[in-house]
């Protein structure tokens, strides 16, 4: 067994500034000469605007500007935009979803905007919108990843299997709910922008804004220091950030422009609904011979998204036969984004109740299958894994959850009248990490500062980082400030695909050696010193010391800085995407999830009991924001699984649950005690031995949750989400 290497889970660094109130969010910031931004939005979801009224709207009392598509700046839309970046908002006429954005008030007030706002007339020739993933007018992209990948002939295999399951499983849109409303502060300077953004990137942020605005990057810089949430939305530079600058850009003052919640249901995209068939063939003792996974999923008619759903099948389980096809299709509605799991959360749905039936069909326990068909390496590359503990995920989830206590015959496990049912589900996320840089700076009273771009948007990587550098230097927590959300800092990527640790440590211990380095060059020659021609491998540091490790002389960072005059002495260091060596692929995490319900059998009423997840995150930082994120992941499953459906009025492409009191999420009442365990080692791929893990704790969950219910009541759900009509 490989024992996990936990990290000292303590408390958040930025915890105090927080829960006193002095954290400033992009909605709280202000400054002289503040104006307001108000949306107006589309009342259909396809067509034209044939006229525009917005004579009573500029004529309302502390009305600035009010910018349409008929007099607004042109914008620049890059050819090979990023999946960050949608398409420029107010360059036309055309609608392409409901809420779509067809001006923007600006007022003294937000009153003021707001009111001004409602007096904008828009007449509009409408086309019929199509808003049906299923509907046979909408256009179809195939293969838009370019990462449909196979092996084998896999429909050969199928045809020829001794077991054989195929079934069609859906997903709902779902949408991203941060507790902060999505804001944006704009400002120019001359030619000089700055934006307080709710981003979870402000190097991306930057470089779309320039993009955008046909401006150099080196005059734009955008900050956010703290975010109320994320959940991928943050993950796209959106059409209110574009029109913040545009217009403060026009009225000569700072814009602050708050999105409503309603607005957050049609402005920061959402997780795209899914049509999934899954295709199983298997000998009779459960061995897979056949994975077929082909996957549909929603797209705005002319926007880019990227969300591999099927690309789990490639890798989840060892077969000679695999194909794994993604296609989107081009509906009147929001732009998708990332919400957490991308992609993986809806294919992982599908891919492991596929998995459960097949087991049914076996008379094979679930656990057993996948067990038995574990992938030593890469299913379709043949590539060895760099680190894969799912095996041990499946044995220590399994002895804590009680798994052994399953009597696995569907509605024979009751406590009481009611049913009760476990099911579980395999799990892993695609490793990812991108280019980051780091600087650190140490000065004369010994205490080190370290710089990045990237931001926290709750993960707590304000404290990981701090900690890592603290490690790396050899001081006290304490001596090491954080300093990040600021795209003029070192450049950095955005906090996305459990990957920002990743990237950010590996930049952190990049710029930690060159920074030892740099101060043994600056003793070099100093025959005070006794790192006198010291090497980087032949010295260590602890206590704020630089110790060689052959006779345990040094001295301290200050020391060396005050006998050479100098302030301080800083390194930049920088993680560069890892590439494959031929023989190994880079991964990510993997977790089992067990899960223990109870439903109502004659309601149909459907309660989580318990859910355990056993997850291998590689080298674990902090082990208590590390285990709160992977808490958090499996909240937003429960509600993925049971609750959470932004439903779509199909004749108008109106958004019908438009609010928190209609769009269901899970709150305190619906969720259990949730267990984590940690298993595992470090990762070879990065300096650091980190895997990342924020996004593993929402995939599986709801097939781990699907599988338990239909072991309850013996009803094959394929849909999520799950609602006592689909039991009774």
């Amino acid at each position: 067994m490989a024992r996990p290497e936990l990290g000292e889970g303590i408390d958040r660094v930025d915890a105090r500034v927080k829960v006193s109130g002095r954290a400033t969010y992009p909605t709280d910031h202000t400054c002289p000469d503040l104006v307001h931004g108000v949306l107006v939005q589309s009342t259909v979801a396809a067509g034209r605007i044939t006229s525009l009224d917005t004579t009573a709207a500029k004529a309302a009392p502390g009305v600035l500007a009010v910018i349409t598509h008929e007099n607004a700046p042109a914008l620049h839309e890059v050819p090979d935009r990023a999946a960050s970046l949608p398409p420029p908002p107010l360059q036309g006429d055309r609608i392409l979803h409901h809420g779509q954005t067809i001006a923007v008030v600006v007022a003294e007030t937000f009153e003021q905007a707001t009111e001004a706002a409602r007096l904008v007339r828009a007449v509009y020739a409408p086309d019929t919108p199509v808003v049906d993933i299923d509907h046979p007018d909408a256009e179809h992209l195939h293969d838009p990843f370019g990462t449909d990948g196979s092996t084998g002939d896999v429909a050969k295999a199928l045809e020829t299997a001794p077991v054989r399951v195929e079934q069609t499983y859906r997903t709902a849109a779902n949408t991203n709910h941060p507790m902060g409303p999505f804001a944006t502060v704009a400002s120019w300077d001359g030619d000089r922008l700055t934006v307080h953004d709710c981003t979870q990137g402000p190097s991306r942020t930057r470089a779309d804004l320039a993009a955008t605005l046909g401006t150099p990057p080196d005059t734009v810089r955008v900050l956010a220091p703290y975010l109320g949430g994320g959940f991928g939305a943050g993950l796209r530079t959106w059409g209110h950030t574009v029109l913040a600058a545009v217009a403060s850009r026009q009225v000569g003052r700072p814009v602050k422009l708050v999105l409503t919640r309603k607005q957050m249901f049609t402005s920061v995209g959402h997780r795209p609904d899914t049509r999934q068939t899954v295709g199983l063939g298997a000998t009779r003792d459960g061995r897979i011979t056949a994975v077929d996974h082909r996957a549909w999923q929603t797209l705005s008619i002319a926007d880019i998204n990227y969300e591999p759903v099927s690309q789990p099948a490639q890798s989840a389980y060892a077969s000679p036969n695999i194909s794994a096809r993604d296609i989107q299709v081009r509906v009147n509605v929001p732009a998708p984004g990332s919400m957490r799991a991308p992609g993986d959360a809806q294919g992982n749905f599908a891919l492991e109740c596929a998995l459960d039936e097949l087991a049914h069909e076996l008379g094979m326990d679930p656990l057993d299958l996948r067990q038995r068909n574990y992938a030593d390496e890469h299913p379709v590359t043949g590539q060895q894994w760099s680190s894969n503990d799912l095996r041990e995920c499946y044995r220590v989830g399994a002895a804590e959850f009680g798994w052994s206590r399953r009597d696995p015959e569907p509605r024979s496990m009751r406590r009481g009248r009611t049913l009760v049912g476990y099911g579980m589900a395999g799990t892993s996320f695609f490793f990812y990490q991108s280019s980051c840089k780091a600087r650190i700076t140490v000065a004369r009273d010994g205490g080190a500062v370290v710089e990045s771009a990237g931001m926290d948007l709750g993960t707590g990587t304000y404290t990981v980082m701090t900690q890592l550098a603290a490690e790396l230097l050899g001081l006290p927590l304490p001596r090491v400030r954080m300093v990040m959300g600021d795209s003029s800092l070192p450049e950095a990527t955005s906090a996305g695909g459990s990957g920002l640790t990743g990237a950010m440590g590996t930049a952190v211990h990049s710029a930690s050696r060159h920074l030892i380095r740099s101060f043994l060059d600056l003793v070099r020659d100093d025959p005070r010193s006794p790192l006198r021609d010291a090497e980087l491998d032949g010295v260590r540091v602890e206590d704020g010391r630089i110790v060689r490790v052959d006779d345990g002389r040094g001295e301290r960072y200050e020391e060396i800085l005050a006998r050479h005059g100098r302030d301080e002495l800083a390194a930049d260091g920088a993680a560069e995407a890892p590439g494959q060596d031929g023989a190994v692929v880079p991964t990510g995490p993997y977790a089992a999830k067990f899960a223990e319900v109870h439903v109502d059998p004659d309601l149909g009423v459907i309660r989580v009991a318990r859910l355990v997840t056993a997850a291998h995150c590689g080298r674990v930082l902090n082990e208590k924001t590390a285990r709160s994120q992977l808490v958090g992941g499996t909240v937003g499953g429960i509600g993925m699984a049971l609750l959470e459906d932004t439903v779509t009025e199909p004749h108008t492409g109106r958004i019908a649950n438009g609010t928190l009191g209609d769009y269901l999420v899970a709150v305190n009442a619906d969720i259990p005690h949730l267990d984590v365990h940690f298993v595992g080692g470090p990762d070879p791929t990065t300096p650091n031995g980190t895997k990342g893990c924020g996004e593993l704790g929402i995939s599986g969950t709801p097939a781990a949750i699907a599988n338990a219910v239909f072991h309850a009541t013996g009803v094959r759900v394929r849909k999520l989400p799950i609602t006592l009509e689909d039991v009774l």
